[in-house]
């Protein structure tokens, strides 16, 4: 087994979606732009091999507007967690354009989230700009109250 070796993406978490699209539509009427993390499925309690989207990355500088929306590509983060990106679509059409599927050079799934933003108005694609499987999974996710949960003491204790 090498070092570094691939994990087949099964999924997104459901609260992870849900965020995605609240995004999308407090942006709205411009489009709404992010790059898509996942995390190894056993460290969601899932007996999987796999790995889950978990986490929409909004890369500072991004500039958007109702027909595009661009990343500063300096700004990515060079991130072994990489899944891929998530954008919106305000005019509802849920397939990529030929700029989009530019963009999917990276990553296993390509989302795209079309207006109103409901709980069907999305796609996944692969790199190759074709529609792709990708369940929307109900796990577990850390609360991200619990990740900032520290003092100055445990600080402290941490550099010690």
């Amino acid at each position: 087994m090498g070092l570094f070796r691939s994990r087949e993406l099964l999924g997104i978490a459901a609260d992870t979606m849900e965020f995605a699209r609240s995004a999308a539509a407090e942006t709205h009427p411009n489009e709404y732009m992010g790059l898509l993390r996942s995390q190894p499925a056993d460290e969601l309690d899932l007996d999987d091999a796999g790995s889950v989207i978990t986490d929409v990355l909004v890369i500072p500088a991004t500039e958007s507007n109702p027909v595009s929306a661009t990343v500063k590509t300096s700004l990515v983060p060079n991130d072994m967690r990489a899944a891929g990106s998530i954008h919106s679509h305000p005019n509802g059409v849920l397939r990529p354009s030929a700029e989009d599927r530019a963009t999917f050079g990276k990553g296993e799934a390509h989302i795209i989230l079309g207006a109103p933003y409901g709980p069907d108005d999305w796609r996944a694609f692969d790199r190759e700009g074709d529609e792709r499987d990708l369940p929307v999974l109900d796990v577990s996710l850390p609360d991200p109250e619990e990740f900032f949960d520290f003092t100055q003491a445990d600080i402290d204790e941490e550099l010690r």
